[in-house]
């Protein structure tokens, strides 16, 4: 199947994928790794929509969205590390001072999963922060040795993923998400 992954710029777009159905809400909108604790625990309601909205606008915006005939279909997190949680996070370490991209969250909508909209959304990442001059790009996936995911909790993607898109193991994480270890995943981007 083709898939187009664009900057995620668009606000309803990014509200179709990781946006509660109801707007006021306090589920994630995926701010979790990327405003600090403090703040993701003080926007509630449409008050995260609208630092949502806010990120759509910025340069970089805060994703990537995969699309399938012009239908917002998946999502996938995407920033400079330096501006996420991950820079202050102390169960994933930072190997080295390169002004690496993170990518850590993915979300496909249901009715399209097992379709490779994730492998798309981590190419088109690639391909994004590659275009945008990043060094490198991270990933924080679960090393969940083949054994199946819960679904609530693959969102961070698995390493075998990572490992399809040329990703290679880099250092071991101290996070644990559903029982599983999490590993540090890093591409060079030349």
């Amino acid at each position: 199947m083709r898939f187009e992954v664009l900057p995620a710029v668009d606000f309803d777009d990014v509200a179709a994928l990781v946006g509660p159905k109801k707007p006021t809400s306090n589920v994630c909108f995926c701010l979790s790794y990327r405003v600090g604790s403090k703040q993701n625990n003080a926007l509630r309601g449409t008050a995260r929509a609208e630092k949502v909205r806010e990120l759509c606008a910025q340069d970089p915006p805060p994703g990537v969205i995969a699309y399938r005939d012009a239908e917002p279909v998946g999502w996938a997190a995407l920033h400079p590390r330096r501006e996420t949680s991950f820079t202050r996070n102390r169960l994933i370490p930072h190997i080295d001072d390169l002004d690496v991209w993170s990518l850590w969250c993915f979300r496909v909508r249901p009715g399209h999963r097992k379709q490779g909209v994730m492998h798309a959304l981590i190419n088109g990442a690639v391909a994004y922060a590659r275009e945008r001059g990043a060094p490198a790009i991270e990933g924080y996936p679960v090393d969940n040795r083949g054994e199946r995911v819960d679904q609530t909790m693959a969102y961070v993607g698995t390493k075998a993923l990572f490992e399809r898109a040329g990703f290679a193991q880099v250092s071991e994480t101290r996070s644990v998400l559903n029982g599983f270890p999490r590993v540090l995943m890093r591409l060079d981007l030349p």
